[in-house]
């Protein structure tokens, strides 16, 4: 590793990271940050800045960056898979073929892998912290899950409007600047007026002739088009609803999701037909979720679920999602033992959430999200 850090060591210091923001560092991401992942935006002078370091022998550069992205599997040091992908277009190609998606390694790089999906396995673990009086919520990759007092690495941010008679919360990348005009926007949740029903929009196409919203209030801009590759409109990705509880019954909250769920597109993933297989069904129909419903516990005289321990403090808005059963399947559709999304109380301010696929990150906090507020209808 001495070599690989020479080159790290001489280059960073002149090389501006389009990494994930931190609001500690105070890093203004912008759109760039999603073109470097997905290989859509390359600047002419890349190379020529790049210099001799685009001339590296592919065997010599590949093996560098193969290195790097073994070694630094845990963010900071993760940030130097980010620094090797903004020395050059040459390497910037390079890391995208050697590093994997969160679907095959668990492992958050570029802002890209917030929307695909989580790991198959072991959910990713997250932190979600509240700004009661700025109505701004933060989303962070958990360093150490074990410790919840440590906030990790910042992901997302989201920041709570009210537009007449409805909600809305505007989700980006930069935790200064929360508006549909950002570069940074990735998406919004917009809600009716009780707060039962919420809609997930998302600044980017979910695939290949997609059509984005009609509706006035779903527009990013007042004009229709500013620019062909940014689109004015936001393109809808799936729904949440809350049942009501007109007879007051006890009980936890009841909800369903119908999520347009990520597909393989723009994806490095595993290349097994088994994985082929799912991800195509994935991207070819909603997924239905539903909470899994909790027990009664007579000795405590309250409704539990078992959160593994990373939820801590009791409240309405802790909840677990399984993939709902397709009765006319043979086999069914869907496990509703194995929980994909898990959200819960750890402190006042303080929620975790657990993802995993078919879930992306931005989609597991857009649901997260609805939990928030006060539902008179539903409890």
């Amino acid at each position: 590793m001495s070599l690989t850090r020479s080159f790290l060591s001489r280059r960073s210091s002149s090389i501006r990271c389009f990494s994930l923001s931190s609001k500690s560092h105070r890093e203004s991401p912008s759109t760039t940050s999603f073109s470097l992942a997905a290989g859509n935006h390359h600047n002419s002078d890349d190379d020529a800045d790049g210099g001799r370091w685009s001339t590296l022998f592919p065997e010599l550069l590949a093996d560098i960056i193969a290195r790097v992205e073994s070694t630094e599997d845990k963010w900071p040091l993760r940030r130097n898979v980010v620094v090797c992908a903004c020395v050059c277009k040459r390497w910037r190609d390079v890391t995208r073929e050697i590093v994997k998606s969160p679907l095959s390694t668990a492992k958050i790089t570029f802002p890209s892998c917030l929307k695909q999906p989580g790991p198959r396995e072991n959910p990713l673990q997250c932190l979600i912290k509240r700004d009661k009086k700025n109505s701004t919520f933060y989303l962070y990759l958990s360093v150490s899950p074990s410790s919840f007092s440590e906030k990790g690495k910042f992901l997302l941010a989201a920041r709570r409007y009210r537009r007449g008679a409805h909600t809305e919360y505007i989700i980006s990348l930069d935790v200064d600047d929360l508006s549909q005009g950002s570069q940074a926007y990735v998406g919004k949740l917009s809600s009716d007026f009780l707060g039962t029903n919420f809609t997930i929009y998302d600044s980017q196409p979910p695939h290949d002739g997609a059509k984005p919203s009609s509706s006035r209030s779903t527009r990013r801009f007042a004009s229709k088009q500013i620019s062909p590759q940014v689109s004015a409109g936001n393109f809808e990705v799936g729904q949440i609803s809350y049942k009501f509880n007109l007879l007051k019954s006890r009980g936890p909250r009841r909800m369903i999701c119908s999520l347009k769920c990520p597909g393989p597109t723009g994806t490095t993933l595993d290349q097994t037909e088994d994985a082929k297989t799912k991800l195509t069904e994935l991207d070819s129909s909603y997924t239905v979720l539903r909470n899994k419903a909790p027990r009664w516990h007579e000795h405590l005289q309250c409704w539990c679920l078992n959160f593994h321990g990373r939820v801590t403090v009791a409240s309405v808005k802790n909840f677990q999602l399984v993939a709902t059963v397709d009765q006319s399947q043979p086999g069914g559709k869907g496990d509703e033992e194995v929980v994909l999304l898990q959200f819960g109380k750890v402190g006042d301010d303080t929620f975790t959430m657990d993802y995993r696929q078919p879930l992306s990150a931005f989609q597991a906090f857009a649901i997260c999200l609805t939990s928030f507020g006060t539902k008179l209808a539903c409890e």
